[in-house]
């Protein structure tokens, strides 16, 4: 899952890489412009939504307003959320039909409840998992997001963010919070055996879970939709105070420590005292 190409979010905020030069390839770059449509359409098609109803949606990262374009060409209307000025001022000078509101999805949503018929999301949902400032905290940015995402969505509607994961960790992060928040659902994964057209796109129903959508795949065979099932219900009450039993043990605390190692952090070394069972105080 993890690329060797330096992913961009590593360089910076998004409202810094996004600048005027990078706004200028979504409005020229003929592939950028392709791949971007592509995916929106494919996002879409996994809303599930009534056909030959236009529907009122919400567009999260809408950078120079492609995707917006889409949902409009569609039939649908539509409001478009963006971190970065410049590439707002490009949907501008686009003429797109949404409207355009200049704001941090790590914050929350300023929307009233139950607002939209449904959310997409292309290519946006990965930069809340890296912090760029001291207060940045991935896991709270990602929970404020998905709350007030989940406010803001009729009952019973839905929400696909296309993302670029950068490995399971972060996935299990995403899904983790989607699920704190009320959201059940799951990833679809397209192509899975393709190296360059492998996409993920995270399902989350704000309703009642329904049947998963299969995945694309290029060949006959089932393993597209296999790899695609993640999670399509709630966690049972049960098995969730299992795991917390779980977490008081040595091997939960081991694998805690060595992941926020691998994310950069300051953490102890291990001893023999690690995970250790303390003894009731009188």
């Amino acid at each position: 899952m993890a690329s060797r190409v330096r992913r961009p979010e590593h360089g910076g905020p998004p409202e810094l890489f996004y600048d005027e030069k990078e706004a200028r390839k979504y409005m020229h770059n003929s592939r950028m412009i392709e791949v971007q449509t592509r995916m929106a359409g494919r996002a879409l098609e996994l809303l599930c939504l009534p056909e030959g109803q236009p529907c009122y949606l919400l567009d999260i990262g809408c950078g120079s307003g492609l995707s917006g374009d889409y949902l409009s060409g569609e039939g649908h209307y539509w409001v478009g959320v963006d971190i970065s000025p410049a590439m707002l001022d490009a949907a501008l000078d686009r003429e797109t039909e949404g409207d355009l509101l200049l704001g941090d999805m790590g914050q929350g949503l300023p929307f009233k409840p139950g607002t939209f018929d449904g959310c997409i999301s292309i290519s946006a949902l990965q930069w809340l998992c890296n912090a760029n400032k001291k207060s940045d905290i991935p896991a709270k940015r990602l929970y404020y997001f998905f709350s007030s995402l989940y406010s803001v969505l009729v009952h019973g509607a839905r929400a696909v963010l296309q993302l670029y994961p950068e490995n399971s960790e972060q996935l299990e992060l995403i899904t983790i919070q989607a699920i704190k928040a009320g959201f059940t659902g799951g990833v679809v994964v397209d192509y899975p055996n393709s190296a360059k057209a492998k996409k993920f796109y995270l399902c989350l129903f704000s309703g009642p879970s329904t049947v998963m959508p299969p995945g694309l795949n290029g060949n006959s065979d089932e393993e597209g939709a296999t790899e695609s099932v993640f999670l399509n219900k709630r966690i049972p009450q049960s098995i969730a105070k299992r795991r917390v039993m779980w977490r008081k043990r040595r091997e939960w605390v081991l694998e805690k420590k060595a992941r926020r190692r691998r994310q950069g952090k300051a953490v102890r070394p291990d001893t023999q005292y690690t995970g250790r069972k303390r003894r009731p105080c009188f």
